[in-house]
């Protein structure tokens, strides 16, 4: 028959057995199960990224700075192509004396 090792009163209630670590002063009898989780998540974006492209930032702070950079250009050269695509049909349209067709049939 094995011994069983005797443990102190102040250690009982954190190991009972193995199988319930909590001890008992904490009380979650009255508790709700996700009651923050919806708020948490309307807050936050969680977006993970592979450990090549991590190893270029040190931090979050810099993915932020190089993800706000890259949105600025592209918006920036969308910008600017549909303005030049814009200026061009303009201008075949007045040379050739035609209207650009509208999108609604008749």
């Amino acid at each position: 028959m094995r011994k069983r090792k005797t443990v102190s009163k102040s250690k009982a209630p954190a190991l009972r057995e193995g199988r319930d670590s909590m001890r008992a002063e904490y009380d979650f009898s009255k508790g709700v199960r996700g009651v923050t989780a919806r708020r948490f998540a309307i807050g936050s974006n969680i977006v993970v990224l592979d450990p090549d492209v991590a190893a270029h930032f040190p931090d979050s702070a810099s993915v932020n700075r190089a993800l706000r950079a890259l949105t600025n250009v592209a918006t920036n050269s969308t910008t600017a192509t549909r303005s030049k695509r814009s200026a061009k049909a303009s201008r075949a349209n007045r040379v050739a004396g035609t209207k650009k067709p509208s999108r609604r049939s008749a």
